[in-house]
């Protein structure tokens, strides 16, 4: 190799793969800092909105203009979703400045992380698995069918199914290789975009957040609001820690179960209003 080659000054990083770096390098504490503002985010959002959006008797109709805004909004939110994960999808190869920050975070996290910090992501992250969430989805329909939510019953299972049916068409769709790690403790077979686990979270505590506003009391909807925002944020960040998925699997898991979620609520709201008409 002559001089010259040796001393070319190397090419400049892009500043989206500093900040990748710089954000693995003090992931623990940025994460904790997401967590707090969407829980609180969450039952703030929840107590201001709650009296005008949900009501907790399935007898109660809900008004024409705010059925037709609920589903004129919900179809431009699954637009944008379903945008920013093909965006994504488009910028994930490793050549791509998306796909090198996806590198240099997962890269930064395995040099930064506590072992402590990864034990514990690794025994959270199971509140995303199918083999948890498979029994609580049988659990939760049979308590609706026993209470005469069958609809409510109904639109549970077919949420929870989809999505297991989607994400992984999806997977075998890009094919995308998962990270490297050498910790030992997950073991992840499957193709990495999108993150199932990312996916089945949003969609089952998002669900069961919208069945605590349909079936209980006002004052368990702020507390439900902030689990759900808690469990959601912890499993999809879990997967990033864990090293078993690229940021990029994680944000487009995410966006597929929110664009599923607001299809399956969409749906139930819609029949709500219809079974409302008819019984007058």
């Amino acid at each position: 190799m002559s001089t010259e080659a040796s001393l070319a000054p190397l090419s400049p990083l892009s500043p989206l793969v500093v900040a990748a770096q710089q954000l693995g390098a003090h992931a623990l504490p940025w994460f904790l800092c997401l967590l707090a503002l969407s829980v609180l985010g969450a039952g703030a959002a929840c107590h201001v909105l709650q009296k005008r959006h949900f009501k907790t008797q399935d007898t109660e109709e809900p008004s024409e203009p705010r059925i037709a805004l609920g589903l004129a909004s919900g179809f431009v939110l699954i637009l944008l979703a379903s945008s920013l994960f093909a965006w994504i999808a488009s910028n994930i190869s490793d050549g791509r400045v998306l796909g090198q920050a996806d590198h240099a975070l997962t890269d930064a996290i395995a040099t930064h992380l506590p072992w402590a910090a990864l034990v514990t992501f690794s025994w959270i992250t199971h509140l995303g698995d199918a083999a948890f969430l498979g029994p609580v989805c049988l659990l939760v329909a049979a308590v609706l069918w026993w209470h005469a939510h069958r609809g409510l019953a109904l639109g549970w299972m077919l949420a929870l199914g989809g999505i297991v049916v989607l994400n992984p068409a999806l997977k075998h769709i890009f094919e995308r290789a998962r990270p490297l790690h050498e910790h030992g403790l997950a073991l992840e077979t499957s193709y990495s975009f999108p993150s199932g686990h990312s996916a089945g979270a949003i969609v089952s505590y998002g669900m069961l957040l919208y069945l605590v506003l349909r079936t209980l009391p006002a004052r368990w909807h702020v507390p439900g609001a902030m689990a759900a925002a808690g469990a959601i944020v912890t499993i999809a960040c879990s997967r990033i820690f864990l090293q078993v998925h690229f940021a990029s699997d994680v944000a487009a898991g995410l966006l597929t179960g929110f664009a599923w979620l607001l299809v399956c609520v969409g749906s139930l709201e819609y029949a709500r209003h219809r079974k409302s008409r008819t019984a007058r």
